[in-house]
């Protein structure tokens, strides 16, 4: 028959210095996949990127509540379709065209936050990578850069632990 074996293994008496926490921890340390002058970096880059992102967001939703709920684009330069005076800026018909000409600074919001959440998505993927953490968290670092306000907030939580791993383990290994 085969005897159960206890859930934790029996301390020797001698070691005062291992808690029920620290046994648990015990064998296993971090790893990182880069220097910590490289994670920094990584962290910083991610930093500006997540506040550009976030705040591209808010003007496309911004954009977006302008064209379909009141049928405006932003226009910069161009004529006044209807009276044909020169257009400076501000907002004009979306259908019919209410601006010939010009700068259509809605797409140009739109074209923007696209490229800008493409350079995000590699920050994000280089800071994951460096940390080594699971893949749920690079679901939730993509997610700040479509869902409005959670960019800040996402950044400031990982930035946070970020900082707070790297103080808690300056010596760990590193890959290079």
């Amino acid at each position: 028959m085969i005897e159960p074996k206890p859930a934790m293994q029996a301390q020797p008496s001698g070691d005062s210095s291992q808690t029920s926490g620290g046994a648990a921890n015990k064998g296993k340390k971090r790893r990182f996949g880069g220097t910590e002058q490289q994670i920094r970096s990584a962290l910083k880059f991610y930093k500006v990127l997540a506040y550009l992102t976030g705040g591209m967001l808010l003007l496309l939703c911004a954009e977006l509540i302008a064209r379909y709920a009141f049928g405006q684009y932003l226009f910069a330069g161009g004529t006044n379709a209807v009276t044909g005076e020169p257009f400076a800026l501000g907002f004009a018909d979306a259908e019919p065209k209410g601006v010939l000409g010009g700068v259509n600074i809605s797409v140009t919001v739109l074209i923007v936050h696209g490229w800008m959440y493409v350079v995000y998505l590699m920050s994000n993927f280089r800071l994951w990578s460096l940390m080594r953490w699971p893949f749920a968290k690079l679901i939730l670092l993509a997610l700040g850069g479509v869902i409005p306000f959670l960019s800040f907030i996402v950044e400031k939580k990982f930035h946070a632990e970020v900082e707070a791993e790297l103080a808690d383990n300056p010596q760990a290994p590193q890959r290079y």
